[in-house]
């Protein structure tokens, strides 16, 4: 797998300075958290999973949930259970050589887990883990006993994505403690641990609400303010923290607006304007401008519903040229000892220990999603990967 690897090698050469890595199931956990880009949820129901999987492959996907909770009603878990063992049943079969998105099973309870990797017998090699729901110390703890256990009876590397969605994370009185409980959890089995996923959707429940598509996350306060208090506790640069990703974008049709959209006409050469229309006719410019947010606030990676919202996740998450110049200067050997030094774009300061960590983020992400070429934005990257 790569990122943007759907795309032509030559158009890739055009767009890159440093085209994204190439990647597998069996990479380190290191890449995989930051490598997971849009993670598109399916559920699990679906009659042609196997092939909806497939398919995504030329759209960029690489990595996918398949849903045995929220998305689907109680009365069908048994039987997309089911479907799942047989889907992937296809996969094995049909796609021997074939590599695959990273798949993971979002369950509902700890006793599913090894149920399944005991179901899916051979076909578990293409399992690269569990979503857990719903997520706090005492809740999540015999999941990931159990992902530990079946890990080890299945011989094969298992992954937990915790999803950080209870409204004692979200209420003011709890939170604290309940986010010093998470953390207990997730650093005891920390190398179990690929990421941390936001379910913004069961916050806004706790509160009846729900965000329009002319605003993003953020501007929900209740919803910023734990977004702030996740990313403090467990999003922490100094080794103690994790990956955490960004909350679901729910629209993709156009509806009435209120607001102005969004997205400046300047990006966009006269060329480039049929794209930026289409953009804002299905709500994209508001999931533009929460991605850009996500990235402001520490996140990485974003919940997806949707597979138009692919491509805008992973060229916003390539590295622009003058992010890489400057990060390869702040990580200079000579630079060790600190300092401030003018960007070469000679339009900051770049101060070598306070934007250390930032540096060595940015250059972790060039690897999986590559340096785009000076003259190469994100309206470019968008318009290479869109189909035909």
């Amino acid at each position: 797998m790569r990122h943007f690897g759907h795309i032509a090698p030559e158009v890739r050469q055009r767009l890159f300075h440093q085209e994204p890595c190439v990647f597998t199931a069996e990479s380190p956990a290191r890449m995989l958290s930051v490598a997971l880009g849009a993670t598109l949820y399916s559920p699990a129901t679906r009659p042609r999973l196997a092939e909806d999987i497939v398919k995504q492959i030329d759209r960029g996907v690489v990595s996918m949930v398949l849903c045995l909770e929220d998305s689907i009603d109680d009365s069908e878990v048994p039987g997309a259970e089911e479907n799942l063992v047989r889907q992937f049943g296809v996969l094995a079969d049909g796609c021997p050589d074939m590599e695959l998105p990273l798949l993971f099973v979002r369950v509902r309870t700890p006793e599913q887990i090894p149920d399944l990797v005991q179901r899916l017998g051979g076909s578990a090699r293409l399992l690269s883990g569990f979503v857990l729901p719903k997520f706090t110390e005492e809740r999540g703890v015999p999941f990931l006993e159990a992902l530990t256990a079946s890990e080890a009876a299945s011989g094969r590397r298992l992954f937990a994505m915790p999803v950080l969605e209870s409204p004692d994370l979200l209420y003011r009185e709890s939170r604290v403690d309940t986010l010093a409980g998470i953390f207990r959890a997730v650093d005891k089995y920390r190398d179990r641990v690929l990421a941390l996923r936001l379910g913004v959707t069961d916050f806004c429940s706790s509160y009846g609400l729900r965000r329009a598509p002319d605003m993003t996350a953020y501007d929900v306060q209740i919803v910023a303010s734990v977004i702030a208090d996740v990313v403090n506790v467990l999003g922490r640069a100094d080794g103690t923290g994790f990956t955490v990703t960004g909350p679901v974008w729910e629209y993709f049709r156009v509806q009435e607006r209120m607001f102005k959209p969004q997205l400046r006409r300047s990006p966009f050469t006269p060329e480039a304007e049929d794209l930026r229309n289409a953009l804002i006719e299905h709500d994209m410019d508001g999931l533009l401008r929460e991605i850009s947010l996500d990235r402001a606030n520490g996140l990485l990676g974003k919940t997806c519903i949707h597979p138009s919202h692919v491509l805008p996740v992973h060229a916003l998450s390539v590295v622009s040229h003058e992010e890489y110049s400057d990060a390869q200067d702040i990580l200079r050997p000579e630079r060790g000892g600190g300092g401030v030094l003018r960007s070469a774009y000679t339009n900051k300061m770049n101060e070598v220990k306070p934007h250390r960590a930032w540096a060595e983020r940015t250059l972790q992400r060039a690897e999986v999603f590559g340096v785009a070429n000076e003259d190469i934005g994100f309206v470019e990257l968008l318009a290479a990967g869109l189909p035909g």
